[in-house]
């Protein structure tokens, strides 16, 4: 009995960990109750927030809009039509999955330039980077970090496929299998 109690600890910690993790996330809700819409300041909306890897934005809107992420130089200018990804559903969820600066903008046309955009910095999971901390976007499509800092440079991908930025996603389904194996190798070993 107790070799079953002694083995039932370390697997009972691991199931702990896979339930929290997925909890630590936090959904932005992009414009707060005025939602994604023209004459917002957006950049007023994320002072004070630290976005991190594995945080979701959610942007709800009426007809007439778009989610589109695009590249600093595009966000900057309000370039439409080279967007990254591109939503018009009304209520548009993005994970974000990778740290460095991300850009949103609406791509109809004056949506962009009368403040339907929105640039955030995502920290790496786990690390603390202040939320006074976002980058300048250039015209090559990185994002310049601030005097001082040791941020890398971030360029955004130009293919839609999403990555991990350690290299490994699990999801909460395959965390809860994982666990269950161990538990039964621990159980009956």
């Amino acid at each position: 009995m107790a070799g079953l109690i002694s083995r039932s600890v370390p697997c009972a910690i691991l199931v702990v960990l896979c339930t929290v993790v997925p909890i630590l996330a936090k959904d932005y809700t992009v414009g707060d109750t005025s939602g994604w819409a023209i004459g917002m300041d957006y950049s007023t909306w994320t002072s004070g927030k630290t976005f991190s890897v594995g945080d979701s934005l959610v942007f709800n809107y009426g007809g007439g809009h778009t989610v589109d992420e695009v590249r600093a130089s595009d966000y900057s200018t309000c370039t439409t039509g080279n967007a990254i990804t591109s939503d018009s559903s009304g209520a548009t969820t993005i994970a974000l999955k990778t740290a460095g600066t991300h850009y949103f903008i609406c791509g109809v046309p004056g949506h962009c330039g009368s403040g339907m955009k929105v640039a955030v910095t995502v920290a790496a999971a786990g690390s603390s980077t202040s939320p006074s901390s976002s980058g300048t976007p250039s015209s090559d499509g990185t994002t310049t970090s601030p005097a001082g800092s040791n941020a890398t440079n971030y360029k955004p991908s130009s293919n839609n496929v999403p990555d991990s930025s350690l290299g490994i996603n699990i999801s909460p389904f395959v965390a809860l299998a994982g666990t269950c194996v161990a538990v039964f190798v621990m159980v009956f070993s």
